[in-house]
């Protein structure tokens, strides 16, 4: 039997991309799935593609996530794995010009969602014993990106965020990683490279494999961060970028 058979499962950004496709693993693989999202009718569609149940919630609003977190209780009465995906890509623009709004807008969304998350997530999974929460990073949470400024600082602090609150919970039967992939094949990605194809095809050559990576494929890196394969792992970010920082 899968050890993911009959666990909870909650997946913020879940109505498209990576968080829909993970959000489908996890039914899969026995799961029952939360997914949350600010978007109505693509986190409905996902619900009912993966048979879970779908909360409207907007990760930068505390009584949003309360909310959340509230219903799963009630519903489900335990949270086994997170997979804190919400996220924003924002403005891309160097440091220079660079504004206020954007800079509130996609901290509020990747830094400040993700801590929210955690912040309400850990005391129920600690309930029952623990759990596993996957945070996301990207590539640019290691390294500089020129004209993504806010972006790349945003996800510095969510692997900062990560660290801390592993090393937190590290004897208490809660692990928590983070992923950073490369390029996805994604919604955001086409926003990222302005709609424009040859753009898409020469960042992902960048990649030393050559291509950009397909959600399902980060959507098994999660639930193998989630696994008893990594049981050993605890505030650890996941490279998977096809090589891309190892250049």
């Amino acid at each position: 039997m899968s050890i993911f058979a009959g666990k909870i499962a909650l997946i913020t950004g879940g109505g498209s991309g990576i968080g829909r496709a993970t959000a489908l693993a996890f039914a899969k693989a026995g799961s029952k799935v939360v997914i949350a999202g600010r978007r109505q009718a693509e986190g409905e569609q996902v619900a009912r593609e993966a048979e879970g149940l779908f909360v409207r919630t907007d990760v930068s609003r505390e009584t949003d996530v309360e909310n959340l977190i509230r219903r799963i209780a009630d519903t489900h009465g335990r949270l086994d794995f997170a997979f804190n995906n919400a996220g924003t890509e924002g403005n891309g623009k160097p440091v220079t010009d660079e504004s206020e709004a954007n800079f509130q807008a996609v901290f509020d969304t990747n830094v400040k969602g993700t801590l929210l998350s955690m912040k309400h997530e850990i005391p129920l999974m600690l309930k029952s014993g623990g759990g596993a929460i996957v945070n996301i990073s990207s590539i640019v949470g290691m390294i500089g990106f020129p004209g993504a400024s806010v972006y790349t600082a945003s996800k510095h602090a969510v692997e900062g965020l990560t660290k801390c609150a592993a090393l937190e919970h590290a004897r208490s039967g809660l692990r928590i990683n983070v992923i950073a992939p490369g390029a996805v094949v994604t919604d955001m990605f086409d926003r990222f490279t302005g709609h424009n194809k040859d753009m898409q095809a020469g960042f992902a050559s960048m990649h030393p494999m050559g291509r950009a990576a397909q959600p399902d494929e980060v959507a098994r890196a999660v639930m193998f961060l989630c696994s008893d394969g990594a049981s050993f792992m605890t505030g650890q970010p996941m490279r998977f970028d096809g090589g891309f920082t190892v250049q």
